[in-house]
C-alpha cells in the first residue's frame, strides 16, 4: 500500500503491484524517479534499477517461499526448481547471485533452511525427524550436520537452552 501510494502521490498509477515488483505504463521522469526513491527510502524501502539486484531479489523470494512456505518435497532438485521458476540458467543464477551477495545460493539456501529449523524447534510441535522431512533433508544426521556447522550447537542441545530459559523465567 505504502509503494502504491508514493507513485500516486506522483501522479503514477502502477499497471501491477506485487511483493518487490511494480509495473508502470510510461516512464519516470529522473525527477519523479530520484523523489519516489527518497521516498521509499524514508519509509525503509529501496527502489532496485540494476537488473542484477532484481534478479538477486528474485532468486532469494524463490528460496524463501521454499524453505519457509512449501511443505511437499519437490520432485526435482533445488537448482533445477529455481532455474524454472526464474526462466533462467542455473549456472547464470548462481554467478549472478555470488557476484551481488558475496555468497552462493546454496549457502544463502542453507542459513533460512536453519533459521527455519530454529523457528520449529522454538514452537515444539514437531519432532527432529518431522522437521528433517519438512525441510527436505535426506535425514536427521544430515540436517544435525548442517545445524551445527552453521550455530556451533545441536538442534537437541539448542531446544535444551530454550527449556532452561523458560523454566529460569518460571521461577523469577
Amino acid at each position: 500500500m505504502l509503494v502504491k501510494n508514493e507513485l500516486n502521490k506522483l501522479g503514477i498509477d502502477p499497471v501491477a503491484l506485487d511483493l518487490g515488483m511494480v509495473e508502470i505504463s510510461g516512464d519516470f521522469t529522473r525527477e519523479q524517479r530520484e523523489l519516489f526513491k527518497n521516498n521509499l527510502k524514508k519509509s525503509g524501502l529501496e527502489l532496485l534499477d540494476n537488473k542484477k539486484q532484481i534478479l538477486v531479489e528474485k532468486i532469494k523470494s524463490v528460496i524463501i517461499e521454499m524453505v519457509h512456505y512449501a511443505d511437499e518435497v519437490p520432485l526435482i532438485n533445488d537448482s533445477t526448481y529455481i532455474s524454472d521458476k526464474l526462466g533462467y540458467d542455473y549456472t547464470y543464477l548462481s554467478n549472478t547471485f555470488t557476484e551481488v551477495k558475496g555468497i552462493t545460493i546454496q549457502k544463502y539456501m542453507i542459513q533460512h533452511k536453519i533459521e527455519r529449523v530454529k523457528e520449529l524447534l522454538l514452537y515444539d510441535e514437531l519432532t527432529l525427524n518431522e522437521i528433517a522431512w519438512k525441510l527436505h533433508y535426506s535425514s536427521v544426521a544430515h540436517l544435525s550436520n548442517q545445524f551445527k556447522k552453521v550455530t556451533g550447537l545441536t538442534p537437541t542441545y539448542f531446544k535444551e537452552l530454550k527449556q532452561k530459559r523458560e523454566k529460569n523465567l518460571e521461577n523469577l
